[in-house]
C-alpha cells in the first residue's frame, strides 16, 4: 500500500481534482491531510471553516482515494497564543520563552493548551469521525520533536512539584531517594523543588532523571487524552502517530504507543544520517552521503516495529533533498524505491511519501516532493511508478510478519541515564546501540527491538548494548528466557534513582553472572588499547571496566594487560569495553553459531531481510554486487531482480 502527504490549503482549488486523479494513477491509495491546518480551520476562537476541507475530502474520495485525517495540534494559531501566552514553552538551556512563528510552540504542562488542543481535536473528530472516506487518524505530528518534550515554565515547575509529591509522598522519602544531602540540596517541602535547569554546574542526576520521567509522562498524558477524544467520536477507525523512534523525542515511546492501533515513522535517511554521522570522517561518510548508511533506516524500522509490537507504517518517506539537516544532498537515483522496499521488508504495511508537491513558499520550500513546484514530475515520481508496478508481482502480503530470533533490549531510560551521567564524551548510547545493531545486520540477521518488560522466550540471542538500570523483574525474565544473553558495559550499574548499586556493577545481573566491576575508565577514542579474541587483535576503547570474576566465569577476550574484557558463564556474556565493528561481528557470529542461528557474511553494503516467505536483498553500493548463489538457490526463486544487483538495486526471492 502506498500513500501521500497532501496540503490542499496550499494550492488553488482548481488543482485539486487533477492532483487526486494523478495520485490514483500513480498507484497511491491513502492521502494524509490536515496536520498543520488549525488557523485555516479556526480563524478566530470558535469561528470554524470546514467547507474547504469537506470539498477537499470529497475530491480525493471521488478519485478513489482514502483519507487519513490529523489533529492539527502541532501548530497552535497566533490568536490562541495571544489569548494564552503561557502556552509557549520555556527553553531549558536559556530560560527564554520560545516564541510563535514556527511549529510545536506549546508546553505539554500548559492546562490552557491541553484544553484547547482537545477542543479542536474533538471538533474535527465530530465532523469527520463517521465520514466513510476518512479511514484513519493521525495524532498531532512528530510529537515532542524539536526539543519540545522539556519546558522550563512555571506550569512545568508546578506540575513537576506535584508529580514528585505523588511519587514520593513524603519529602524525606525524596531526599533519601535522591541523596540530596550532597552539596546541601535537602528540601523541606515539595514546593521548594526547582526544575534541574540553568544551574551553575551540573544539577543532581536523580533530580534530572525524575524531571525527564515527569516530562515524558506529560507528553504521554497529552497524547492519551487526544486518542480518547478521537476514539469517542470516530469509532471503528484506526489511530496512529508518526513517531521519531527513541532518540529525538526524550519520551518513553513504548508508553506513548500503548493506546495506538499501530506506530508510524517518518523516514528521512539522508537528513537524519547527516545529523547522526556528523562527526564521522569524510572517508566513512561520503560513500553514504546520497544513500544513507545501509543500517540506519532499518534501525528505525525495526524500532518502530518493536514499539508497535506489530507491523508499522511509513507516514513520511523522503522523496528528494530535504531542507532541515546541516547539509541536504539529493538521493542517488533508485534510493527512494530502495528505501520503500526496505521499509516493506522490515514490516511496513504502507509507505506514504512526503510530499505531493514542493511548496514554493515558507520554511520547507527547499524540501522536495513527488512533483516540483511548477507541477513537473520529479525523479521520485518515476521511482514510485516503478515501485507500484513491482509490488503487483512481488506477492508481498500486507499484514505478513517479520520473525526474528535475535533481539536488542532498548528503552529511552538508557538514553536518559547516559546523557545525564556522561563520564566520557565519546560514549553515546545511541552510537553504541547502533554499532551492535549494525554488526548483527551485517551477519544477515533479522533483529527485533524489545523493552525490559517484553517476553524473551521466542529468541535465541538477546543483546543489551546499554542497560544501566535493571529491575528484578527483568532479571527473572532473563532467567526464564532460554536465550543466550549478551550485556554491554554499564549494564546494571545504577539504581532506579541513578545512584551506584550497593553491590557494584552489574548489580542485579550478578544473579546471572558472578562478576563485579571494580573500576571504570573512559579514554579518548584515539588512545585505544588492544583486545584479543580467538587469537585475533581488536580494539578496546572509550569505556573500559576492570572486572573481578568468580572461578566459574570463563574469560573470552583479554586486553594487552591480560585483563578480562569479555567473559561468559553458561548462556550469559558480559562485554566490559566498547570496541570495534570487527569484534562485534566476529563475536556475535560465534555466539549465533553456538545457539543455532544461521548467519551469512554479506558483501560490504549489501543487506538482506526476510518477511514470511520473501527474502529481500538491498545493494547500497555504487558498484554491482552478487548475492551468494548457493544461498539464493537454497531459499527459492527470484521474483524481482537477480543474484547480480546493480548499484542501489533491490532483489526479492520467494521461498520454495
Amino acid at each position: 500500500m502506498l500513500g501521500i502527504c497532501y496540503y490542499p490549503e496550499h494550492w488553488p482549488e482548481h488543482m485539486w481534482q487533477q492532483d487526486a486523479q494523478e495520485m490514483k494513477a500513480l498507484g497511491l491509495r491513502y492521502v494524509r491531510i490536515g496536520e498543520f491546518a488549525w488557523s485555516r480551520l479556526e480563524s478566530t476562537p470558535g469561528n470554524y471553516h470546514f467547507d474547504w476541507l469537506d470539498r477537499a475530502i470529497d475530491t480525493l474520495a471521488a478519485a478513489g482515494l482514502q483519507v487519513i485525517m490529523c489533529t492539527p495540534t502541532a501548530t497552535p494559531p497566533k490568536w490562541l497564543i495571544d489569548k494564552y501566552p503561557s502556552i509557549l514553552p520555556v527553553d531549558i538551556n536559556t530560560g527564554s520563552v520560545r516564541g510563535f512563528g514556527s511549529r510545536r510552540h506549546y508546553d505539554f504542562s500548559s492546562p490552557d493548551y491541553l484544553r484547547e488542543a482537545l477542543k479542536i481535536s474533538e471538533v474535527v473528530a465530530k465532523r469527520y469521525g463517521h465520514n466513510p472516506n476518512v479511514v484513519g487518524w493521525q495524532t498531532d505530528n512528530e510529537i515532542a520533536c524539536h526539543d519540545t518534550c522539556h519546558s522550563g515554565s512555571e506550569h512545568a515547575k508546578r506540575a513537576f512539584q506535584q508529580w514528585c509529591k505523588n511519587k514520593y509522598k513524603d519529602i524525606d522519602n525524596l531526599n533519601s531517594a535522591w541523596g540530596t544531602v550532597f552539596w546541601s540540596m535537602e528540601y523541606q517541602d515539595f514546593s521548594q523543588i526547582e526544575l534541574p535547569i540553568l544551574a551553575v554546574t551540573e544539577t543532581h542526576p536523580a533530580h534530572q532523571l525524575a524531571y525527564r520521567r515527569f516530562s515524558s509522562d506529560q507528553v504521554i498524558h497529552f497524547h492519551d487524552e487526544m486518542i480518547k477524544v478521537i476514539r469517542r467520536h470516530a469509532p471503528n477507525r484506526w489511530v496512529t502517530h508518526n513517531f521519531i523512534p527513541m532518540a529525538d523525542t526524550q519520551t518513553d515511546n513504548h508508553a506513548l504507543a500503548k493506546n495506538l492501533d499501530f506506530v508510524s515513522y517518518d523516514n528521512y535517511p539522508l537528513g537524519r544520517s547527516d545529523l547522526f554521522f556528523a562527526e564521522a570522517p569524510a572517508e566513512k561518510f561520503k560513500p553514504y552521503m546520497r544513500t544513507g548508511h545501509p543500517d540506519y533506516a532499518s534501525y528505525a524500522f525495526d524500532q518502530s516495529r518493536g514499539i508497535s509490537k506489530q507491523n508499522f507504517w511509513i507516514m513520511e518517506q523522503q522523496p528528494g533533498p530535504v531542507n532541515w539537516a546541516h547539509h541536504n544532498p539529493r538521493p542517488e537515483k533508485g534510493m527512494v524505491r530502495l528505501w520503500s522496499w526496505q521499509a516493506f521488508a522490515h514490516g511496513a504495511d504502507c509507505v506514504c511519501f512526503f510530499r505531493w508537491r514542493q511548496a514554493p513558499f515558507a520554511q520547507e520550500q527547499m524540501h522536495a516532493g513527488i512533483k516540483r513546484n511548477d507541477n513537473s514530475k520529479a525523479q521520485a515520481w518515476y521511482e514510485v511508478e516503478q515501485l507500484n508496478a513491482e509490488m503487483a508481482r512481488s506477492n508481498l502480503k500486507i499484514g505478513s510478519a517479520v520473525k526474528a530470533k535475535v533481539a536488542i533490549v532498548t528503552g529511552t531510560l538508557n538514553q536518559w541515564v547516559t546523557e545525564i551521567e556522561i563520564q566520557g564524551t565519546s560514549y553515546s548510547q545511541l552510537e553504541v546501540e547502533f554499532a551492535y545493531y549494525s554488526a548483527l545486520r551485517q551477519l544477515g540477521l533479522a533483529v527485533d527491538f524489545v523493552s525490559t518488560e517484553d517476553d524473551l522466550s521466542q529468541y535465541s540471542l538477546v543483546v543489551a548494548p546499554c542497560l544501566p538500570i535493571v529491575e528484578q523483574a527483568f532479571v527473572d525474565n532473563c532467567k526464564n528466557s532460554g536465550a543466550h544473553l549478551i550485556f554491554g558495559p554499564r549494564a546494571g550499574a545504577k539504581t532506579n534513582e541513578l545512584s551506584l548499586v550497593p553491590n557494584l556493577g552489574p548489580g542485579l545481573l550478578q544473579q546471572l553472572i558472578p562478576i563485579k566491576v571494580l573500576t571504570t575508565e573512559t579514554i579518548r577514542p584515539d588512545c585505544s588499547e588492544s583486545m584479543t579474541f580467538n587469537g585475533k587483535q581488536y580494539e578496546s576503547s572509550r569505556w573500559r571496566e576492570e572486572l573481578e570474576l568468580s572461578e566459574s566465569v570463563q574469560v573470552i577476550a583479554i586486553d594487552s594487560s591480560n585483563q578480562p574484557m569479555v567473559v561468559q558463564k553458561g548462556n550469559i556474556s558480559y562485554i566490559a569495553s566498547l570496541t570495534c565493528d570487527e569484534f562485534l561481528q566476529d563475536y556475535f557470529e560465534s555466539i549465533a553459531n553456538q545457539v543455532g542461528v544461521s548467519t551469512i557474511r554479506l558483501p560490504k553494503d549489501m543487506r538482506m531481510m526476510q518477511r514470511e516467505n520473501l527474502t529481500f536483498i538491498f545493494n547500497y553500493s555504487s558498484q554491482s554486487q552478487f548475492f551468494p548463489d548457493e544461498t539464493a538457490t537454497q531459499l527459492g526463486s527470484f521474483v524481482l531482480g537477480s543474484a547480480e544487483l546493480a548499484p542501489f538495486d533491490v532483489a526479492i526471492i520467494e521461498h520454495h
